[in-house]
């Protein structure tokens, strides 16, 4: 799970908002959670999963260029596949990167977050003056045709 992943911009999060990533998943989970926070981590899980991708297809390619290895295992296809691979997961983590690192400077201080304000519902009550005149007793009743 991303939770559990690491990512390059854990720092980052750290530093903005005060708290290591597992606190501000917890922090993120209750009720008065900031927008700002929710989005930043949904990012970073984004951003740590395709870490994930790219450090796979990396250890993939160390391991299938290991000199040690054979040279007749060696297939150009495959390496043109994992290198499709590699270039759209660094594409993606580049584009999250950029994302998070846009929304963590644009954001306000922590202390000038605003959150909410919780107000009581406030209700209006209010006495008509007496109409003039009565209404009818049939007000509102729909009139019946006469031939």
């Amino acid at each position: 799970m991303s939770r559990d992943m690491a990512s390059t911009m854990d720092t980052d999060l750290q530093k903005v908002f005060g708290n290591p990533v597992p606190e501000l998943y917890e922090v993120a989970a209750g009720h008065d959670a900031s927008p700002e926070l929710a989005r930043a981590l949904e990012l970073r899980s984004f951003l740590a999963l395709t870490e994930e991708q790219v450090a796979r297809v990396r250890d993939r390619v160390h391991a299938d260029m290991d000199p040690e290895r054979d040279m007749g295992e060696l297939s150009a296809d495959k390496l043109r596949f994992d290198t499709q691979w590699l270039e759209a997961a660094l594409e993606a983590r580049d584009g999250y990167r950029a994302a998070l690192g846009e929304l963590l400077r644009t954001m306000p201080p922590p202390a000038k977050q605003t959150r909410p304000a919780r107000t009581a519902q406030l209700k209006a009550t209010a006495t008509l003056p007496p109409s003039a005149a009565p209404a009818p007793q049939r007000a509102g009743a729909a009139r019946a045709r006469r031939p």
